[in-house]
């Protein structure tokens, strides 16, 4: 039988106290920032997380309070989303995530609570455990918000994001494979010089998109090593660097004939960037996305992407968070959706 990972054994770790192990894992003040940090990451090292311990308070939820004739409290379900850049409730991605996880849970009779916050001591102030049934997180959420969370022994489900730190179920969209496909595709109708635009370390599912395009180039002997964009900063808008990108490219004779994108807003301003330098599309430049937002099929050319099915996503959360409720011994479940490629005209056939 594996031994349970103790504070003393943190503590020991890291030449500390057992004093101060105890004070950063159950988020008092009087601890650095560095030193919560470095608790947080060995107590992850050593398993104290994953197992059953004293660290995680459960919290008596739902049926209690169904017995008690006179019960005021609604359960309800938390949804939470950091309200950053591209990541907010009026997103053509994000945005109908939430309209699955609120449907879902409207058919079943469950309320929801939407609560976009970036602060975690702020938010634990507005958190009611008792009124919270599960958590759903949807996109990237800072590990010491989510730290916080799972110490108090809420279950929560994480969507399109999932953390080294935090014990969960997560759910993504199948990116590796789609994007797999999709390079494949161009590759088969002739273009031997594709260029990826998105940062691999912006989230999960742009690491998982950059190497299924990655894999592909290397099974048909194309990965030369040759520069991509993928060291974007955060920024409104990412035609300029795009179009400095592809200008680089152009003036030393490397220009990509096609363009593989991260996601449609990237595929959408780097189609913009390519129009500025005199480029067409796809006669030029072949440029695809992925998700599948809106505005994809209103573009012209119309994009061709991958359809992630958003609002399934956040239905198939839901049933995860409920189910995850009821088997809380069960193993953790990492589940990835089925996307399809959508072909459309902003992509053509290279004559070899």
């Amino acid at each position: 039988m594996t031994k349970k990972v103790t504070m003393q054994q943190i503590a020991d770790h890291l030449g500390v106290s057992k004093y101060v192990v105890s004070k950063a894992l159950s988020g008092k003040k009087g601890v650095s920032e560095a030193t919560k940090e470095r608790v947080i990451q060995v107590s992850s090292q050593l398993g104290y997380f994953a197992q059953n311990s004293g660290y995680v308070k459960p919290i008596k939820l739902g049926r209690e309070e169904e017995e008690k004739p006179n019960a005021d409290i609604r359960q309800s379900v938390l949804v939470l989303m950091p309200n950053i850049r591209f990541q907010t409730r009026d997103s053509l991605y994000w945005g109908r995530i939430l309209d699955g996880i609120s449907k879902r849970l409207e058919d079943k009779g469950i309320g929801m609570v939407i609560v976009m916050e970036q602060n975690a001591e702020t938010f634990m102030h507005l958190l009611k455990p008792e009124g919270i049934l599960g958590m759903i997180g949807v996109g990237e959420i800072a590990s010491s918000m989510l730290l916080e969370i799972h110490r108090l022994g809420v279950t929560m489900v994480l969507v399109d994001h999932e953390d080294p730190l935090i014990p969960s179920d997560t759910l993504f969209a199948n990116n590796y494979d789609c994007m797999y496909r999709l390079t494949k595709h161009l590759i088969g109708i002739g273009h031997r010089t594709i260029g990826f635009v998105g940062n691999q370390r912006y989230s999960r599912s742009f690491f998982d998109r950059w190497s299924g395009f990655r894999s592909a180039m290397e099974e048909y002997e194309l990965w030369s090593g040759e520069e991509h964009l993928t060291q974007l900063d955060n920024m409104e808008h990412y035609d300029e660097p795009i179009k400095q990108w592809l200008l680089r490219r152009k003036k030393l004779r490397t220009l990509p004939t096609a363009l593989v994108c991260a996601n449609d807003s990237l595929a959408l301003d780097a189609s913009k960037a390519a129009l500025e330098l005199g480029l067409s599309v796809p006669d030029d430049l072949s440029i695809t996305g992925f998700d599948n937002i809106d505005d994809s099929v209103r573009h012209s050319p119309p994009l061709t992407t991958v359809n992630v099915p958003k609002e399934s996503l956040g239905a198939r959360a839901v049933d995860k968070l409920l189910d995850r409720i009821d088997r809380s011994k069960e193993p953790l479940e990492k589940i990835l959706i089925a996307g399809e490629v959508i072909y459309r005209q902003s992509i053509t056939s290279i004559k070899q």
